[in-house]
């Protein structure tokens, strides 16, 4: 595995190596060892599984409030989609800067969301399919979310965004009082 970094601290792409032979391919999908200066202590508490059915959809912009923030690996096993992370971390330099990847079954690659930051995706292929690796249970209590078009962010999606849930139609837009995420 290569870890790629990112214009945002703490966000990073990382490259899976494939081997391949007349059989088909294999991958390590994660490794704690190699991916230690990543995770840095932190464990794997939740896996989930998204399947998306319609090109242009967004799922997204979601984040967990303090005290329980959490770091996602997020792969895409079918399909394609341009998932996006959001920096909502206090007094960051990049604060409310946003990093796109393109994430294939063909790429193999992996994105990172640290603590702090959103993390939502377009569907670029019909039926793609996404894994999450989380470091925090999931919260309802610390639910929270982005308007996938607010203005401050400023999010230039590569598709007219479709389907969007109800949940995420009705995120507030961020205020001029909004100071973000304090770690």
């Amino acid at each position: 595995m290569k870890i790629h970094p990112t214009g945002i601290k703490g966000v990073v792409v990382v490259e899976t190596t494939q081997l391949q032979d007349h059989r088909g391919s294999f991958a390590r999908l994660f490794c704690e060892r190699e991916l230690a200066p990543v995770l840095q202590g932190r464990r794997i508490a939740q896996i989930n599984h998204s399947l998306s059915v319609i090109c242009g959809s967004v799922r997204g912009l979601h984040y967990q409030r303090p005290p329980h923030v959490d770091m996602k690996l997020v792969r895409c096993f079918q399909g394609a989609v341009w998932d996006v992370a959001v920096d909502l971390r206090f007094n960051s330099p990049t604060f409310l800067q946003w990093h796109a990847q393109e994430l294939t079954r063909g790429n193999a690659l992996m994105i990172v969301i640290p603590e702090g930051c959103a993390q939502g995706f377009q569907v670029l292929e019909p039926n793609s399919e996404m894994l999450y690796l989380h470091t925090a249970f999931y919260a309802p209590e610390a639910d929270n979310g982005l308007l996938h078009d607010d203005p401050r962010i400023g999010i230039t999606w590569p598709l007219p965004v479709v389907n969007l849930s109800q949940r995420d139609r009705e995120h507030p837009a961020i205020g001029p009082d909004f100071t973000g995420i304090s770690l």
